[in-house]
């Protein structure tokens, strides 16, 4: 399976690829996006399984890439992982096609809990 990590923090980037390694999720393709609107071309041209996404990211921000997708007829897995995750950005996430926002600190259970249902 392939994974789309879409984070304009390469240290973000890395620890999430790093927590996918340690939730057991290491044999899968990785591919790396820096904003949305780079996230947007990647799922075009590399047809990822899933999108793990941040929410706040410059040119185009996650929940602005995930509306997009959408209405583009995409129904690629999406998820956020992000700094935030107050009730309002959990219904707006869900509203727009999200199947989960996993909110920083995360930890490999985290992951686990959130990736199996999906990767499955």
């Amino acid at each position: 399976m392939k994974i789309l990590i879409a984070d304009d923090s390469k240290v973000m980037r890395q620890i999430v690829t790093r927590t996918l390694r340690q939730a057991g999720f290491s044999g899968h393709d990785l591919v790396e996006a820096v904003d949305g609107a780079d996230a947007f071309s990647k799922v075009q041209s590399e047809e990822p399984d899933l999108v793990l996404s941040d929410w706040n990211m410059p040119n185009m921000t996650g929940i602005e890439l995930l509306d997009r997708l959408r209405a583009s007829g995409s129904t690629v897995n999406f998820g956020f992982v992000t700094s935030e995750g107050s009730p309002e950005m959990r219904e707006r996430a869900a509203n727009s096609g999200a199947l989960f926002l996993i909110a920083k600190p995360f930890t490999p259970e985290a992951f686990r809990e959130a990736l199996e249902p999906v990767l499955d």
